[in-house]
C-alpha cells in the first residue's frame, strides 16, 4: 500500500480500543501498539510526518500495510499488546534486552548428593526453591558465600561418580573445600552439611549455628580435636554470614522505584530494588530517546514485570503513566496480588525516586558519546527552530570601542564543532561612528557577494545564521540577504544579564527560549562565546596596531620602513620607549635614533 492508501485505511478505522500491527513489505511485524481509539491513534502516523522523531519517520517509511484487532476494552487491548510484543519482538518497539526473569536457588534434598544451583524459573520437580532474588550477580554471590562458609564443593566433579577417583583439587589445599571427593568423606556427612545450607537459605542462622556448636563440643569431648577445629571454623563462618544478612539482602525487594533519564540521544529506564528501606540492587535499560517518555516507561514496565514472574508490593514512579491502573490490574491478574503504584509528592519516597532518576540520568550520560551528544543537540535545536538539524552554522559579531577600529567576525560550526579553517575576519570600511546595524549589513553583504560569485573560501552556504543581537539585528541580516536575492534561516541571539544567550529571536519577533534545554543552551552558548572571542581578539589586534603606529607617526625622520624595523626588533611601543640611545643607534641612523629617543624622553627631562 502507498502512503495515501495507508492514510485512508487509518481514517476508516473505528473509534474503539484495540491493537494495531505494522508490517513491512516482507510481512514482518515492525511495530505493535495499543490505542484507546484506533482511528485517532493510527491516523496520527500518516498525518504530519515532519513532527515525528527521526525513528518514527523511519518506521512509517517502512510500513507496507497494517492490521488491527479490536478489543472489548482497553484492558483487553493492553493484555493483547503485551502478548504480541513478546511474540514478535518488533524492531521499532522499545524492548528489554534481558527478560530472563528473577533468579531462584534450587536445592533437591531427594538427590543422593544434593547441590545448590541458580535457575530462572520454578519447576514442578519436587525440589525446594528459594527466592526470587534481585539479580543473578547477587544470587551467585549468595551461593559463593554459603559454599565458602560450609566448604562445599565448587568444582565440576560429579558425585558419587567421582568420589575417590582423583586427588583433591586446589580448593581443598587452599582450605576452600572440605574435600568431599575423598573416600574418607561419607554421603551422610555431605547431606548433613547440605541440610545446614538449606537452613541458611531459610534464614535460620541461629539454629544452624547452635547445631554446629553442639557437633563441635561433641567432637571435643570425643578427643576429635581436628574435627572440632574444623567445626569451629564453620561456626565462625556461619555466624559471620548471619551478621552480614546476605540472604535477607538478596531476596526480592518489597519496593521498586522507577527512574527515567535522558541525554540528547540516549534514554535510560532504571529500577532500584529496596527492602526494608535498604537499596539491594539496580536494573536498567538504555535505548534511543523516545517520542513520549511516559509511553516508553509504561511499555518497559510491562515487559519487565511480566517476564519476571513476580511483582513488588509497591511501585514508585517518577511521573504518572496513562495506563497505570490497567497495568496494576494486569499484574494482579498475572500474579494474584495488586501492586500499589504511586508518584510520591513528599517525604522519603520522593528522595528514593530522585535517586532512581539520578541513576537513570547517569547511565544514559555514561553511554552517550561526545559525538552523539553534539548530534542530539543539533537535532533538538532543529526541532525547536522548526527546521532540519543544521549541519553548517555561521555566527556573526561586531566589535569596536566608541566607533573606532570596527571589525566583524564570522565563525563556522560544522556538525556542531568549530571549523577554524573557515573563520573569516572583516575590517569595516567607510563607517562613521558606531553603527552596529550598518556594520552587520556591510559584513553580510560582503560575505554573500563572495558566495554568489563562487569565490574560494566563501562558496558554502550556511544552514543557519546566528546574529549577535536581538530582533533588529536579525531584521538587518534579512534585508542584507534580500538585496542579494538570498533567503536563509536567520535568528538573533538574545542575551541574559550574564551575557549568555537565553533565547533565539526570529526577524518577526518570536522568541524561542533555550535556557531550559541544557544541550541547546550549551551549544548556542559555545557558538556565541567563540564568535565573541574571535571578534574581540581581532579588534584588539587592530587597535594595538593603530596605537603603535600612531605614536611612531609623530616622530620626524621615522617612516613606514623604520617603524616596521623598530616594532620587529623591540616588539612593542613600551620596549621602544625604554630602549637606551645606543640600542636605537644600532638599528637606525644616529639622527633618527636620537629623534626616537628624545620623543619618548622629552617629558622626563
Amino acid at each position: 500500500m502507498n502512503f495515501d492508501e495507508l492514510k485512508d485505511k487509518a481514517l476508516s478505522l473505528p473509534y474503539a480500543p484495540g491493537v494495531y500491527i505494522m508490517r513491512d513489505k516482507t510481512n514482518t511485524v515492525i511495530y505493535v501498539g495499543k490505542a484507546k481509539k484506533l482511528k485517532n491513534r493510527v491516523s496520527q502516523y500518516f498525518q504530519d510526518t515532519a513532527s515525528h522523531t527521526p525513528k518514527t519517520r523511519m518506521m512509517v517509511s517502512k510500513i507496507d500495510h497494517f492490521d488491527v484487532i479490536v478489543a472489548a476494552s482497553e484492558f483487553e487491548a493492553l493484555v493483547l499488546e503485551c502478548s504480541l510484543i513478546k511474540r514478535y519482538m518488533p524492531k521499532y518497539n522499545i524492548l528489554l534486552k534481558d527478560d530472563k526473569g528473577y533468579p531462584y536457588l534450587r536445592l533437591n534434598m531427594k538427590e543422593i548428593y544434593p547441590k545448590i544451583t541458580l535457575v530462572s524459573k520454578i519447576a514442578d520437580d519436587g525440589a525446594q526453591y528459594f527466592g526470587p532474588y534481585g539479580s543473578r550477580g547477587v544470587t551467585q554471590a549468595l551461593i559463593e558465600a554459603i559454599s565458602s562458609a560450609l566448604k562445599l564443593p565448587s568444582c565440576k566433579k560429579q558425585f558419587p561418580r567421582d568420589v575417590g577417583k582423583d586427588r583433591p583439587c586446589l580448593n581443598y589445599h587452599m582450605n576452600r573445600c572440605a574435600g568431599w571427593c575423598q573416600e574418607s568423606k561419607t554421603c551422610t556427612e555431605y547431606r548433613e552439611v547440605m541440610e545446614q545450607a538449606r537452613q541458611l537459605l531459610l534464614g535460620n542462622y541461629k539454629a544452624t549455628g547452635d547445631e554446629i556448636r553442639r557437633q563441635m563440643l561433641a567432637a571435643a569431648d570425643n578427643l576429635e580435636f581436628e574435627l572440632a577445629a574444623s567445626l569451629r571454623d564453620r561456626l565462625n563462618a556461619v555466624e559471620a554470614l548471619g551478621q552480614k544478612q546476605l540472604v535477607t539482602a538478596g531476596t526480592l525487594a518489597d519496593t521498586d522505584v522507577i527512574g527515567y533519564g535522558e541525554t540528547e540521544t540516549k534514554a535510560c529506564f532504571a529500577v532500584l530494588h529496596f527492602s526494608g528501606g535498604n537499596l539491594l540492587d539496580k536494573d536498567y535499560e538504555v535505548f534511543p530517546v523516545p517520542e513520549e517518555k511516559e509511553a516508553a516507561v509504561s511499555s518497559l514496565m510491562k515487559q519487565y514485570y511480566l517476564s519476571r514472574g513476580l511483582a513488588p508490593k509497591h511501585l514508585l514512579l517518577p511521573f504518572p503513566i496513562e495506563d497505570g491502573e490497567l497495568f496494576a490490574q494486569l499484574l494482579e491478574q498475572q500474579y494474584g496480588k495488586r501492586p500499589h503504584l504511586r508518584v510520591p509528592q513528599r517525604g522519603d519516597n520522593v528522595r528514593l525516586v530522585e535517586l532512581a532518576v539520578k541513576n537513570a540520568q547517569e547511565e544514559a550520560a555514561r553511554l552517550t558519546s561526545k559525538d552523539e551528544h553534539i548530534s542530539g543537540s543539533l537535532v533538538l535545536l532543529g526541532k525547536m527552530l522548526a527546521m532540519e538539524p543544521p549541519k553548517r552554522i555561521e555566527s556573526y559579531d561586531i566589535s569596536n570601542i566608541s566607533g573606532t577600529d570596527i571589525v566583524a567576525a564570522m565563525v563556522v560550526f560544522e556538525d556542531g564543532k568549530p571549523k577554524k579553517s573557515e573563520y573569516k575576519r572583516f575590517k569595516l570600511e567607510n563607517m562613521k561612528g558606531q553603527d552596529d546595524y550598518g556594520s552587520m549589513r556591510q559584513v553580510l553583504t560582503r560575505r554573500f557577494t563572495h558566495y554568489k560569485a563562487g569565490d574560494k573560501g566563501f562558496e558554502k552556504a550556511p544552514d543557519l545564521l546566528l546574529i549577535d543581537g536581538g530582533i533588529t539585528h536579525a531584521c538587518t541580516a534579512v534585508e542584507a540577504l534580500a538585496q542579494l536575492d538570498l533567503k536563509m534561516p536567520i535568528f538573533g541571539m538574545v542575551k541574559d544579564d550574564r551575557h549568555r544567550t537565553r533565547a533565539l529571536v526570529t526577524p518577526e519577533g518570536e522568541e524561542i527560549s533555550i535556557d531550559s534545554q541544557q544541550a541547546v543552551f550549551s551549544l548556542v552558548g559555545n557558538i556565541q562565546e567563540e564568535t565573541h572571542r574571535f571578534a574581540i581578539t581581532y579588534h584588539r589586534q587592530q587597535r594595538s596596531k593603530r596605537l603603535q603606529y600612531s605614536e611612531l607617526d609623530k616622530i620626524p625622520g621615522v617612516g613606514p620602513k623604520r617603524k616596521q624595523q623598530l616594532l620587529r626588533v623591540f616588539k612593542s611601543i613600551t620596549a621602544i620607549r625604554n630602549a637606551e640611545l645606543p640600542d636605537l643607534e644600532r638599528l637606525l641612523p644616529k639622527d633618527a635614533a636620537a629623534a626616537v629617543y628624545h620623543h619618548f624622553h622629552e617629558k622626563g627631562e
